[in-house]
């Protein structure tokens, strides 16, 4: 399993903007075989940080689902609205292997 951890710089006055992408993108990644664990918004500290996880069965599953949203009209929309908006101000993406029980 590989999860991806995405760490955004999002506007701190568009945070609804930020929490709408996020909720359009958590059903379309486990359309496409991923599971999504959330994306996290800015509470107490810094205001202008968003993160994202999510994870595939592994490294060549995700980047099939990277293949696959380019052709999909709802992902298309997704990043659309993003841009749109401009919520979004910056993004990086690691991707990390979990240590689990047993």
């Amino acid at each position: 399993m590989i999860t991806c951890y995405v760490h955004y710089k999002i506007d701190p006055y568009k945070r609804d903007e930020f929490e709408r992408y996020g909720r359009m993108w958590i059903p379309l990644v486990q359309r496409h075989g991923g599971h999504h664990h959330g994306y996290f918004l800015p509470d107490e500290g810094a205001n202008n940080i968003g993160l994202a996880l999510f994870s595939f069965p592994s490294l060549a599953e995700y980047e099939a689902y990277r293949t696959r949203i380019l052709d999909d009209p709802d992902c298309q929309a997704a990043f659309k609205y993003a841009e749109d908006t401009r919520c979004i101000l910056s993004y990086e993406r690691s991707f990390f292997r979990p240590v689990l029980e047993g």
